[in-house]
């Protein structure tokens, strides 16, 4: 089993199938409710044909220039979901990292990026789930369409599978959260 420093890829060496492209540096959140259970947003990526192949991910996202990531998660947080009753309980103990696969290098994140950097942070929610609003809001459309509440898990089986790994260092790093 891999561990969390094991899955940081971002000095791979260029490969004909792949561009040498940089990592965007991003943080991840895995918000738990009061009885453990994750937050989890239904999106339709530009890159996808229908609407109809929808992805489940966590709420993630850039880190702005000099931004600290914890700064950059609680903002990501907000501007998904409109979460703001959490409280910080755990942040994963280095980097991990995704690449995307070939078909989508120069489709996905806007072409300029081969895949995440990501620092990922626990968050306890304390609110109701009214606060949860996955609308648009300045000007910016909306990340999801659909969200739930899922065990941590079950994360794994239903990411993407390029972002598989990702989670499922996320299950074994996060697990005591949810007792």
């Amino acid at each position: 089993m891999p561990g969390i420093a094991e899955l940081d890829h971002s000095r791979r060496l260029a490969r004909p199938d792949r561009p040498l492209l940089p990592l965007r540096r991003s943080v991840g959140i895995v918000l738990l409710n009061r009885a453990g259970r994750a937050w989890l947003g239904r999106r339709a990526p530009k890159w996808l044909p229908t609407r109809s192949a929808f992805i489940w991910q966590l709420p993630q996202g850039g880190i702005n220039r000099n931004e600290k990531p914890l700064d950059a998660a609680l903002r990501e947080l907000e501007e998904e979901t409109g979460a703001t009753s959490v409280e910080v309980i755990g942040e994963t103990s280095g980097w991990l990292t995704y690449e995307l696969p070939s078909h989508l290098l120069g489709r996905a994140l806007k072409g300029r990026y081969r895949g995440h950097r990501q620092k990922w942070f626990a968050m306890r929610f304390y609110g109701s789930d009214r606060e949860i609003d996955i609308g648009p809001r300045d000007g910016k459309k909306a990340e999801f369409d659909a969200w739930q509440w899922v065990s941590l898990e079950d994360l794994p089986t239903l990411a993407v599978p390029f972002k598989r790994p990702v989670y499922e260092a996320l299950v074994r790093e996060f697990a005591r959260f949810t007792r």
